[in-house]
């Protein structure tokens, strides 16, 4: 057995290795099949057609190329035993596979009349109620209140403790009930009237 695989060997290094290259297209388009498996069985060498159809790939003199992909018809080809040049060019057209089944009508149902029955029998929900009860004030309330804050308002709390921590620096905070100016405007505004309820 050991005897097989070394003379396999041996003649597999006395064949030529070929540079097969090429594109593969649609037989009913011009339109190239990116994906496709380009393989020599049993060798364990192989490669997938670019974006573009093309390929390119070592094979050895004798050996049968397969192209598979699914959806089309597999082809192989066989490289010449004694190749004239150590380049071979390939354009490969690979056609539709198509399988007809017979067709099979699924039903949820047993019978038709069952599905009719059952149709007849649904208890169908209005969406504008749901959406009702989706924008009441509780509700609204209710997620505002177990929503976490948003960027912005997580902004704006950042900005206001930076604002505030930048006061603190320069002495402490005023308080506007001991400002005198503050006094001032409150005692004008009470003369003028302001204050006063407007029926």
């Amino acid at each position: 057995m050991f005897y097989s695989g070394t003379a396999l060997a041996q003649n597999d290094l006395d064949k030529k290795v070929v540079q097969l290259s090429g594109i593969i297209l649609n037989a009913d388009s011009t339109d190239a099949v990116p994906g496709v498996n380009i393989y020599v069985p049993k060798k364990g060498r192989g490669t997938v057609s670019g974006r573009f159809g093309y390929f390119s790939m070592p094979v050895l003199e004798g050996d049968s190329v397969v192209f598979s992909f699914i959806g089309l018809k597999r082809q192989t080809f066989k490289v010449p035993e004694r190749a004239e040049n150590d380049k071979i060019s390939l354009i490969l057209t690979m056609e539709v596979d198509e399988i007809a089944l017979a067709e099979i009508e699924v039903m949820p149902y047993p019978t038709e009349e069952e599905f009719k029955k059952a149709v007849v029998a649904l208890n169908v929900v209005d969406p504008m109620s749901i959406s009702r009860a989706n924008m009441s004030p509780e509700m609204l309330l209710r997620w505002a209140e177990s929503m976490p804050a948003s960027g912005a308002e997580n902004f704006r709390y950042f900005q206001q403790s930076q604002m505030i921590q930048n006061q603190d620096l320069y002495g402490p905070r005023p308080l506007r009930i001991l400002d005198p100016f503050a006094w001032a405007q409150f005692i004008r505004s009470i003369k003028r009237g302001d204050l006063k309820s407007k029926d």
